[in-house]
């Protein structure tokens, strides 16, 4: 049996008397995108912090190829192999496409710099960005201000800004937020293209995107997993229904 890249075992985090995610259990898995649905409040972007390392879990474990990570620092987390993404756009606007890439990169490159040699000297940090760039279907836009780029381009930016650090996982909050059907489909094209070297960690509220890319499903409520399974399992699931989509919602029909 394949082992996860990425796994929880009852993941746990209170704040004071509150548990934003209580007794969590999920596997990431190379090849699959795993979405992570729930209402408000229902403790996705918590999850995603512990994951990353953001929050420090209260009790329960991470493990990353079979290695408890559940103490690692954020920075330690990249470094391994884990990069993730934000719920608001994060780049330089200032930068060029290729410069964002390129401060992404160097901080996998073997050597941190010198201080008066120019950095785009550096030939493979430059071929890090360049090649994140066209991972993310963005190789055009590299001379371009990131600032006088479309929202999704921007987006797309971001996650080429985590490609660049060579990451085997790729935690994606809501990555299709605020953008139009059009720069939406790209984006869900740009996500099945990346799957098939990467686990990947969606957190989304388009329904119609995540039913069109996930391989599994993780439904949660109240800090709690209500529910995990394929799309199909989800969709058809009485108790999904009743606790998240509602009864009524054409999306499961």
């Amino acid at each position: 049996m394949t082992q996860a890249i990425l796994a929880t075992r009852e993941l746990t985090k209170r704040f004071g008397g509150l548990a934003a995610n209580q007794n969590v259990s999920i596997e990431l898995m190379r090849g699959k995108v795993h979405a992570v649905l729930g209402p408000n409040g229902a403790g996705k972007s918590t999850l995603i912090n512990l994951l990353s390392g953001d929050l420090r879990a209260t009790s329960g474990a991470i493990e990353y190829k079979g290695h408890d990570i559940t103490r690692m620092s954020p920075d330690r987390r990249s470094r391994l192999g884990i990069g993730r993404s934000y719920q608001k756009t994060n780049i330089f606007p200032a930068f060029s496409a290729l410069e964002n890439c390129r401060l992404a990169a160097q901080s996998r490159a073997p050597r941190a710099g010198h201080l008066f040699s120019h950095a785009d000297a550096h030939a493979p940090t430059m071929e890090l960005a360049r090649r994140a760039l066209r991972d993310a279907a963005l190789a055009e836009c590299g001379p371009q201000p990131a600032a006088t780029l479309s929202h999704g381009e921007q987006r797309q930016l971001e996650i080429a800004m985590v490609l660049a650090t060579h990451p085997e996982v790729l935690l994606l909050d809501e990555p299709l937020a605020g953008m139009g059907a059009e720069e939406a489909q790209r984006m869900i094209e740009l996500l099945k293209r990346l799957r098939e070297e990467h686990a990947i960690l969606l957190v989304e509220h388009d329904m119609d995107a995540v039913f069109a890319v996930a391989d599994v499903i993780t439904v949660m409520v109240n800090g709690q997993v209500l529910e995990s399974g394929t799309p199909e399992a989800i969709r058809s699931s009485p108790a999904v229904r009743e606790a998240y989509l509602g009864t009524d919602v054409d999306v499961l029909s």
